[in-house]
């Protein structure tokens, strides 16, 4: 975890005396006397920040010490600002000076003096106290108050607001809603400081006011706002863009604040009365009568329809354009909000942001700037009575097709999907359709979306979209390769620079394999199943088994698949869960040959196939041609004994006419001959060349349900016992070409002897090998409608002595 020199200095932490430590305070009191601060003081304060952290236990400073520490938080050099905080939250208040430290200590109040308050606050009452003087120095005069210290107010307002929000009262949200609107729409449009007018005698006097400017470089003719530039900013500027960045914050956390606290904001008023208030106020020249919280409503939203006319004017450098976006992206969700508390705004605010979307959809620069936007329409566009067509058109379709290898976007789609996964399956026909564009994220970059899938996978399971998400999922690894592929055919030549071209490449790149490739990247769903040429796509493919994201990609397909039929076991009914069983049998053969993939979809196929045969018996007789067919090829034997096995299973234990009405004696026997074909050739020679000897619960399993079926057409017993006769007279001390093993060997023998003594009384065989549910899930000792209950208390009687 630490290298061995780290270790060594947090050792020689622990392990420092007392006295010692004693005798570094009194240097470090001494030298943080000096009047200049150097690179040994800097050291001296790392070092007992080393000290007080490498213990489990909070120290206690001396007050000088204590006293200086306190002071550097006030210090103009920052560094020493964030070692004296950082010293500080290790130790405790000084012993009966706890009412002394609080904020009233620093000469300035900034960010990590406010950190060290919260920190070491030890009730709401001290928080409060906090608030109380920061509400206090937003209230008085710029004059009564330390320079600058404004600008660090805001800022811890808001961590109060996130940490603590039940320390603000009702008065405390009216005083700052009040100060936010003075700072958003009443800010100085004049630059801070003035500037040089020019000529010779130029000289304080004569330097007047010049006003801020637009990014593009025309004056600005309206109120100040966060796209405003200047030389230099006046302090209520800055307090202009601290209160646009907690604007949205404190709009979605004020209501708790109030509403929590029984302090009454008598200031606001309904929420009916203010929605007709705010539709007075958009014919009104002024909007000062309104209730604080109506009044920052409507700055708010003026502010944010002059930031998205700001947007559009050209940026003279890239940053500005960049921040544009940033603003854009706040301006939306503000919007959203106050639209969100006062239902009146929505039809102000709709023909702005269906403006912006229509200027903005052309560009996919602009695509995080237009989930908010897609927020906004999925939120009131119902309201609006508004056609958001075109919206989800752009959203789930060209984002992931052309946005896929973009992390930061993929961040924020699959966060907006899963925080609106519910109005999205009500609202959004397009959502669950989308899914082959959808796993494009995480077929891409799969470690890091992987755990917004596990949340969205199960909305995306329907019905009409199951069968064709199995066979998605189990193409992932292949749709992750040709992601790579599209990416590399339009930014790499026609071979590799070492001179070593990709087949693969060229496969893609060839227009007779194109429909394959097209298919993988389809946008929605419902142009097919899957692949006709599916083999051929593998064999396209076989280079990019060991590429990274491919591997990372296959990785996730068996956790995904267990989610899918959790799902879908809930959702399907018989005739859907018999399609799925047909794409298993089917897909189990067709999977690209990634190492300990295949084995891993087999696992799963074979857990989940027990499932659906369980709740749904009579799977077995309606797919009884598909699952004879799969285990009448013996080479599955050898290659897919997982599914193989359990194949063999469900036909033994459910064809069965107590499982299914239409079993028929004429279909057990086929299943038996079937069977016994397969046992019969496993068993008679050797393995095909390069492939192991069949494990022994293939075997095990071929017998048993050869058994079980003759257990049921009692007709068929002297076959199955003279095939395992013969097993144990053939094996009886030599060995086999089909079985390597002599432990292996032994089991199989002693499993055979136990079936063939069952056989010999076929009723006793029937109620061993195929239990009645009664016998499988006993209730007799709970039926009072039976006499086994005094059965068995007759029989303790007898058993016991007296």
């Amino acid at each position: 975890m630490y290298s061995h020199g780290s270790e060594s200095l947090i050792k020689q932490a622990r392990e420092i005396q007392e006295s010692e430590l004693q005798k570094f305070h009194s240097r470090l009191v001494k030298l943080l006397q000096g009047k200049e601060l150097g690179h040994e003081a800097v050291d001296s304060l790392q070092r007992l920040h080393l000290i007080l952290s490498a213990t489990k236990y909070t120290r206690t400073l001396p007050p000088e010490l204590q006293k200086r520490l306190q002071s550097l938080l006030s210090s103009p050099a920052e560094q020493f600002q964030v070692l004296s905080s950082a010293v500080l939250r290790e130790t405790l208040p000084l012993s009966g000076q706890e009412a002394n430290y609080n904020q009233e200590n620093f000469t300035q109040l900034n960010s990590h003096a406010a950190a060290l308050l919260l920190s070491q606050a030890g009730s709401r009452a001290d928080v409060s106290s906090l608030c109380v003087h920061l509400l206090r120095s937003l209230d008085s005069r710029q004059s009564e108050g330390p320079a600058n210290s404004l600008t660090h107010t805001l800022p811890i307002l808001n961590s109060v607001l996130t940490h603590s929000p039940e320390c603000l009262t009702a008065d405390h949200v009216t005083l700052l809603s009040k100060k936010l609107v003075d700072w958003l729409r009443y800010a100085s449009i004049t630059q801070g400081g003035g500037a040089p007018s020019g000529g010779f005698f130029t000289g304080p006097r004569s330097r007047q006011p010049v006003p801020t400017a637009e990014l593009d470089g025309t004056v600005s003719g309206d109120f100040f706002t966060v796209l405003c530039v200047g030389q230099s900013f006046t302090e209520d500027q800055w307090m202009n863009v601290y209160s646009f960045s907690m604007l949205r914050h404190w709009l979605l956390t004020y209501h708790s604040v109030s509403n929590g606290n029984n302090t009454a904001d008598t200031d606001d008023r309904s929420e009916v009365d203010g929605s007709v208030v705010s539709m007075v106020s958009a014919t009104s020249s002024s909007s000062r009568l309104l209730p604080p919280k109506e009044r920052l409503r409507e700055k708010a939203f003026q502010y944010c329809q002059r930031l998205i006319e700001q947007s559009d004017r050209k940026a003279h450098k890239r940053t500005d354009t960049d921040l544009q976006k940033a603003c854009l992206v706040e301006a939306v969700c503000i919007l959203d909000c106050v639209c969100g508390e006062d239902a009146s705004l929505v039809f102000r605010t709709f023909p702005c942001i269906k403006a912006l979307f229509g200027r903005l959809s052309s560009d996919l620069s602009f695509a995080r700037v237009l989930l908010p936007i897609a927020q906004f329409y999925l939120n009131h566009g119902e309201m609006a009575a508004v056609d958001c067509e075109s919206v989800w058109t752009l959203v789930f379709g060209r984002f992931p097709a052309e946005l896929f290898n973009d992390p930061f976007l993929a961040h924020e789609f699959l966060r907006f999907l899963r925080l609106n996964l519910e109005s999205l399956q009500l609202r959004v026909p397009q959502y669950s359709h989308s899914f082959p564009n959808l796993l494009k994220f995480l077929a891409w970059d799969s470690p890091a979306v992987v755990d917004d899938f596990v949340d969205l996978l199960p909305s995306l399971v329907t019905a009409g979209t199951a069968v064709e998400l199995l066979h998605t999922l189990l193409d992932l690894p292949c749709l992750s390769a040709t992601l790579v592929l599209q990416v590399r055919s339009t930014c790499l030549p026609i071979s590799e620079p070492a001179g070593r071209g990709l087949l693969s490449l060229d496969a893609f790149r060839n227009q007779s394999f194109r429909g394959l490739f097209l298919f993988l990247l389809r946008g929605e769903a419902g142009s097919g199943d899957t692949i006709d040429r599916l083999s051929t796509l593998h064999e396209l493919l076989a280079e990019t088994a060991d590429w990274p994201r491919v591997v990372q990609c296959a990785q996730t397909v068996p956790m995904l698949l267990h989610i899918f039929f959790d799902t879908v076991i809930a959702v399907a009914d018989e005739k859907l869960l018999a399609h799925l069983v047909q794409a298993m049998l089917e897909r189990s053969s067709l999977l690209l040959n990634i190492p300990k993939y295949n084995k891993e979809i087999h696992r799963v196929f074979s857990c989940h196939l027990l499932r659906m045969c369980k709740l749904h018996p009579s799977l077995v007789v309606g797919q009884s041609h598909e699952l004879l067919e799969f285990a009448g090829a013996t080479a599955k034997v050898y290659s897919k004994e997982e599914v193989y096995t359990h194949v063999v299973w469900v036909l033994g234990e459910y064809l069965s006419a107590s499982c299914d009405s239409r079993c028929s004696v004429r279909l057990i026997t086929s299943c038996f001959e079937t069977l016994e074909a397969v046992l019969f050739e496993i068993t008679s020679s050797a393995p095909p060349p390069g492939a192991d000897c069949p494990v022994p619960r293939v075997v095990t399993s071929l017998m048993s349900a050869l058994a079980k079926l003759a257990s049921r057409s009692h007709d068929l017993i002297p076959r199955v016992s003279l095939f395992l006769s013969k097993l144990r007279t053939v094996t009886r001390g030599r060995p086999v070409a089909w079985c390597s093993d002599e432990e292996d060997l032994v089991a199989i023998v002693t499993r055979g002897e136990e079936l063939w003594s069952l056989l010999k009384a076929p009723g006793v065989a029937q109620s061993v090998l195929t239990p009645p549910p009664p016998v499988t899930t006993p209730q007799w000792h709970r039926d009072s409608n039976v006499a086994m209950p005094l059965r068995l208390r007759a029989l303790t009687n007898l058993t016991h002595s007296q």
